[in-house]
């Protein structure tokens, strides 16, 4: 096909659409159904409300193809699970019973099972369910759901294209299921799952699918051989295939690399490329393989993961740059619409003029189509768009919130001393032992308590003026009390005041930091039916007052023990808000920083001794490729030693971080200089404690012993079962009990037993060390 050609077949496409709704319904129905409110069809008509009304706002936009199977009642690689049939042993009975609520067993478990373990999917803020698989594993397919979508958008009368997580991806993404050894890998079942997949699409064929989409990111990762030879064996299986549909293979997040010429030389219909920030590498890779004559490339000019609208000349120029390569050159999102938020047109806060810069996935949709147009039919058919995006891109280029020159000459004047605390560790823990005073085996919580209903009431009824600034501050200050009254009755050693002044942990600081934008509906999905308002980084960040001083030292005032300062890390300030694409994210990072290190320096002013900056980002934050992690982990380390390292050598500093796979940067964690990390353990069985031990971490640590995304209570005897393997990797004088992460998301008898009962279990194994 000539480029000519090959443009005129330009078409828009998506890979994934947001789940929840306008108004998060989607939330809504599970968690009524959860509370025995919403009943199972009623929870399956919202659904598949939301499926059509999502299909025919991309058809309406003049999407050509949409995507079908991406929507999730939690999660799409739990999904897969259940298409292939790898479910749990423990889980069984519940799935064979009643699949929908076997379904939520395994995301959130029973008070009798254990759920899934959950971590971050790829280098995102989306959470996933991981696969446990073993050498017993049998696959059997249940193309159940698969098949329903498709047919829905095909009954609405729209070109569809099934999406579904390859097989070489879930694969990688599995685990040893628990009981197997932990040197099983899960690739090694790659002939056992390609018949299923070949089942799924051929039901999804005789459906009526003309095409499927299998997303395989993880070879965007640095794979060995072994991993590459299990994707060209497993695309010329299913290529080789007599009874399916064309296959779409969908990599996204980053370049290729050593996998594109695996799969440009596959027997598959067409690629999925992402044409962001991983553009010149993709182009290279394209060149070198004198590109995919006879298939279909999809490109995906637009940034599926930040809400910056997006260059359209830029854009058009890469996408004449492909007209040639492929049989057809079709437009997308780098990746699904999933990770951003649904609608600007929501926001009635913003300015204007501000507005016009964001692009969510309505407009991101919007955005691929013009493209699209603009491929196909030429440029001047798209005129007035083109000169609408000059105009809001430069008037972006040229706002006075972009630049701060105050912020920017206290960050060019920062020195390695700045980030440095002022004694070594050793020295630091002497003097911290002292003043604290605290037990073996010390017991604290995350930060956060149960955000209940009265709170969320109180908040709203103070937005819409029904009630004043100082009846809201005696809801807080009643909260606080009873927070503290708790810790104070149970027995927990270093207290926190609970947070209940804060909607969430980064949007509460953003709100408060200058250079910041918050919204008002931009939800996005974290896990489950969790979903978060990342805030824009818009500017140069400053700190125009103290954040967190008052409701600290009114904790504090309260109680005889300590209280924990708690701040969100600059790490995490950036991860979990929509990032400036204009500056490096180190030079970003840095000015947060500073910001928050006057906050850690005012803390300790006001009296606070134990001072925490969450860090749970720092593991998702890390570049997919190996060599682009140095550089990330210099600024990232650099960022949180900045805003520590101005307290006294007696100001124990913690940090903290959930749901990730952190072994592969415990030299980054130590790099940190932090007195004491937490760190999810409960579900993965306290991997990162063994970790620890093996890099030889000399600091303190509280592996978590509490699980605290699930609602069942452990027993005592179960987390002191967790510490005892705790000590195995961690010496007792090291070793705090903890649960994994902050409180807000449970209810509170839920919250009141399992922390009795962890205080319990410290207690207990705290007895066998005496005896000992």
């Amino acid at each position: 096909m000539t480029a000519k050609s090959a443009a005129a077949a330009a078409r828009a496409t998506v890979y994934g659409y947001p789940r929840q709704g306008p108004d998060r319904e989607l939330k809504k129905a599970v968690e009524g159904y959860w509370r025995g409110r919403v009943t199972a069809d009623a929870l399956h008509a919202t659904a598949a409300e939301l499926r059509r009304s999502n299909r025919r706002q991309l058809a309406d936009a003049g999407v050509h193809e949409v995507p079908t199977g991406d929507f999730s009642y939690y999660d799409h690689v739990l999904d897969t699970t259940v298409m292939v049939g790898a479910i749990p042993e423990r889980h069984r009975a519940a799935v064979d019973a009643d699949a929908i609520d076997g379904y939520f067993a395994m995301a959130r478990g029973t008070q009798e099972v254990a759920p899934l373990e959950m971590t971050k999917w790829f280098d995102t803020n989306y959470h996933y369910l991981v696969p446990e698989l073993g050498p017993d594993t049998v696959f059997t397919a249940d193309s159940t759901k698969q098949v329903t979508e498709l047919k829905e958008a095909l009954t609405q009368g729209l070109a569809a294209r099934p999406v579904l997580v390859g097989p070489v991806t879930y694969l990688l993404l599995a685990k040893p299921a628990p009981g197997v050894p932990a040197v099983f890998e899960p690739l090694t079942l790659l002939d056992r799952l390609l018949p299923v997949y070949a089942e799924v699409l051929a039901d999804l064929r005789a459906a009526g699918a003309e095409w499927v989409q299998l997303d395989e990111p993880a070879l965007v990762q640095d794979r060995t051989p072994a991993d590459l030879n299990a994707a060209e064996r497993a695309y010329r299986d299913l290529g080789a295939l007599t009874d399916r549909p064309q296959l779409l293979v969908a990599s996204y997040f980053d370049r290729l690399g050593d996998a594109f010429p695996v799969l440009a030389k596959a027997p598959v219909e067409g690629l999925a490329l992402d044409f962001t920030d991983a553009a010149a590498a993709n182009l290279d890779a394209l060149a070198a393989v004198g590109g995919l004559p006879g298939k279909r490339l999809v490109a995906g000019v637009v940034n599926g993961r930040n809400i910056w609208i997006n260059d359209l000349q830029k854009s058009l120029a890469t996408l004449g740059t492909l007209l040639g390569l492929a049989d057809r050159v079709d437009v997308a999102a780098s990746c699904s619409l999933l990770h951003v938020p649904l609608d600007t047109a929501a926001e009635r806060d913003i300015d204007p003029q501000v507005l016009r810069w964001l692009a969510f996935a309505r407009q991101k949709t919007a955005e691929i189509v013009t493209l699209a147009k603009g491929l196909a039919e030429g440029t001047d058919t798209i005129t007035a768009e083109l000169t609408a995006n000059r105009a809001d891109l430069a008037s972006r280029a040229g706002s006075p919130i972009t630049r701060d020159p105050a912020v920017r000459a206290r960050s060019e004047a920062v020195t390695d001393t700045d980030a440095r605390r002022s004694q070594p560790y050793a020295e630091r823990a002497a003097a911290q032992r002292a003043h604290l005073r605290l037990p073996l085996l010390p017991t604290t919580t995350i930060g956060s308590f149960p955000q209940t209903g009265e709170l969320r009431t109180a908040r709203a009824d103070l937005r819409a003026g029904r009630i004043d600034t100082a009846g809201y501050e005696e809801r807080i200050k009643a909260e606080i009390q009873e927070v503290v009254s708790f810790q104070e009755k149970t027995g927990i050693d270093v207290l926190v005041h609970g947070e209940p002044e804060r909607n969430d942990m980064v949007q509460y600081f953003a709100e408060q930091l200058i250079g910041y934008l918050a919204t008002r509906h931009g939800w996005v999905q974290s896990y489950g039916t969790r979903y978060v308002r990342p805030p824009i980084l818009a500017g140069d960040i400053s700190r125009p007052e103290p954040m967190t001083v008052r409701w600290t030292s009114y904790a504090q005032s309260l109680t005889e023990k300590a209280v924990k300062g708690m701040l969100t890390g600059p790490v995490t300030m950036l991860a979990w808000s929509f990032v400036r694409d204009d500056q490096p994210l180190g030079d970003t990072a840095r000015q947060v920083a500073l910001a928050l290190r006057d906050e850690v320096n005012d803390l300790e002013a006001a009296g606070t001794s134990v001072i925490q900056v969450d860090e749970p980002a720092l593991r998702e934050t890390l570049p997919l490729r190996a060599a682009d992690r140095p550089a990330y982990l210099a600024w990232a380390t650099e960022a949180f030693r900045l805003t520590t390292s101005g307290v006294r050598p007696d100001t124990q500093i913690h940090t903290h971080m959930c749901y990730a796979e952190f072994g592969d940067i415990v030299q980054g964690i130590d790099d940190l200089d932090a007195d004491v990390i937490s760190l999810e353990a409960a579900r993965s069985h306290m991997q990162i404690a063994r970790e620890l031990a093996a890099h030889g971490y000399p600091r303190e640590a509280g592996p978590g012993v509490y699980d605290i995304h699930s609602p069942r209570v452990p027993s005592a005897e179960e987390a002191a079962e967790l510490l005892r393997t705790g000590l195995k990797a961690i010496p007792a004088e090291r070793l705090w009990v903890n649960p994994d992460c902050g409180l807000k998301t449970r209810a509170w008898p839920e919250t009141r037993a399992s922390l009795e009962n962890l205080v319990a279990a410290a207690r207990t194994v705290r007895s066998e060390l005496s005896a000992s």
